[in-house]
């Protein structure tokens, strides 16, 4: 460590700030949560219990629709009905994450508040056992961090690329989106025994390794891993008042070696400033912007993180399009069929969808070709 004089850091921790936007944000969850379940109930109960309104805030688990949906508002210009609220979620998750790097994860994420306090337990459980935090070897490391990529470019081939308009039309049309939800719910609801294995496997990961699931396997987070290298604001440190304490490295939940960057550029990085409040030197740990490198405020990080997701939503309820135009009737219809409904996961059955939507595009232009002209009368 160098022996120099240096200005103590004064300015006061993040994380409690940080902690209650997460539970602000989870509590959200749950209540949307709760909301869907009773919308379901009227569903099961076949129309004849109380109504409840479907909680458009669902879409928000959907994020394949909402690609979709992303895609098609490109290639058409319309925001599709059927998960519009899922469109404006996405576009918000992706506008935080593009400003303040990967920040959804570690500031609005309920996957990632919920990974981060059994990370937390597992630390305390590992400290008492082996008196230290244990970590992914190096080179199991980087081949699992890989697994999320894959995963993600199989979703981004799958949509952007194997799809036509007419098929991803159809898709989104399809009764399987429109109930993908409700799906989604059940798949929970009634949880399989494989599934629950898996979801424990998981669990039991995370406790020693932590956030596994963030790390190695979720796609949504290797996709605001690349748009944050994009991001204007980086993490950086001051080399000449820096005292190689390493404590920002012990702290960053991520394991990047923040004491031997000048800048932290990393997939990684969510900007959870936890390196920067674990900093003792005045001014040598801090956000900045690459043009004006100006200095952020932690506090205008949490300010801007809800303020950018929630304006980005508000944007979609206000224009009105937040709820989608499918109705009870609708719902009742496709409910008693659900468990026929499958969706389209391999290439093969992309290019099946793709077929059948160009055999209707045919059809439709047939029919059309062949009804005759109105003939105008005297």
């Amino acid at each position: 460590m160098k022996k120099q004089k240096f200005d103590r850091n004064k300015e006061k921790p993040i994380q409690k700030y940080r902690f209650l936007v997460q539970a602000v944000f989870a509590i959200i969850c749950i209540w949307i949560g709760f909301e869907f379940y009773l919308f379901v109930n009227f569903l099961d109960a076949g129309g004849a219990a109380e109504f409840n309104q479907r909680p458009p805030g669902a879409e928000g688990f959907l994020p394949i629709s909402a690609m979709m949906s992303v895609y098609y508002f490109i290639l058409t210009g319309t925001i599709h009905e059927a998960h519009p609220a899922g469109l404006f979620i996405f576009l918000a998750i992706v506008g935080v994450s593009f400003v303040f790097g990967k920040s959804f994860c570690s500031w609005i994420c309920p996957v990632g508040f919920l990974s981060e306090m059994v990370g937390d337990f597992g630390e305390k459980v590992e400290k008492k056992l082996f008196k230290r935090k244990l970590k992914m070897p190096k080179f199991l490391d980087y081949p699992l961090r890989s697994l999320k990529y894959l995963l993600l470019g199989f979703f981004i081939y799958a949509i952007f690329f194997a799809m036509s308009e007419l098929a991803l039309k159809m898709f989104l049309d399809s009764a399987y989106n429109k109930v993908s939800d409700v799906k989604m719910y059940l798949f929970f609801a009634d949880i399989s025994q494989t599934a629950l294995i898996v979801i424990a496997v998981l669990f039991v990961l995370s406790v020693i390794i932590r956030n596994f699931w963030c790390r190695y396997l979720c796609p949504y987070g290797a996709l605001l891993g690349l748009i944050s290298i994009l991001s204007p604001n980086k993490i950086k440190r001051n080399a000449d008042s820096c005292i190689d304490c390493s404590l920002c490295t012990k702290a960053c939940p991520s394991n990047i070696k923040v004491e031997k960057l000048k800048t932290v550029i990393s997939d990684e990085c969510s900007t959870c400033m936890s390196c920067v409040d674990a900093c003792p030197v005045k001014d040598t740990l801090y956000l900045s912007t690459a043009v004006k490198k100006n200095k952020i405020s932690k506090k205008l990080v949490a300010i801007g993180v809800a303020s950018i997701y929630i304006i980005i939503i508000g944007f979609g309820i206000f224009s009105g399009n937040w709820q989608n135009n499918i109705s009870k009737e609708e719902y009742l219809l496709h409910y008693k069929n659900i468990n026929s409904l499958g969706h389209p996961t391999s290439t093969k059955q992309i290019d099946e969808l793709n077929k059948a939507s160009i055999k209707e595009y045919s059809n439709s232009k047939e029919n059309l070709d062949s009804n005759e002209p109105i003939k105008e009368t005297d």
